[in-house]
């Protein structure tokens, strides 16, 4: 788990590796993302229930993965999830399903990870 260290009268999350959370963050997002489309193929695409499997599977990567981020609070980790979540869901979109973000595309996920890097890294008071 982070660590907390007092500098300027303030409390700042020393994460041990930033690094490997991020790496944790983007495998449950594969997770997550890759399961919830299984539902949607099955779903919205017509395919057969058994792309439901592997999906179910990668729900339980997302849910594990998630558990391993280096956070104090499962809701921040949650929270800051959110914009991993939306830049990863940005890339299935152009890599997996051929289209192209646009520039509000990108703008909202730039917006959405500074929102990310306030939530984990914002100085805490104890």
């Amino acid at each position: 788990m982070g660590r907390l260290s007092h500098f300027s009268g303030s409390y700042f999350p020393l994460w041990t590796n930033p690094v490997q959370s991020l790496l944790w963050y983007l495998l449950a997002a594969l997770g997550e993302i890759g399961g919830c489309f299984s539902f949607w193929a099955w779903l919205r695409m017509r395919r057969s229930p058994l792309w439901l499997m592997p999906g179910m599977a990668a729900l339980v990567v997302f849910a594990l993965a998630l558990t391993r981020v280096d956070a104090p609070a499962a809701g921040r980790a949650f929270a800051a999830y959110g914009g991993i979540y939306i830049v990863s869901s940005l890339l299935w979109l152009w890599l997996v399903e051929g289209t192209r973000p646009d520039r509000w595309d990108v703008l909202g996920a730039a917006i959405c990870l500074i929102g990310a890097a306030v939530i984990l890294y914002g100085p805490r008071a104890r």
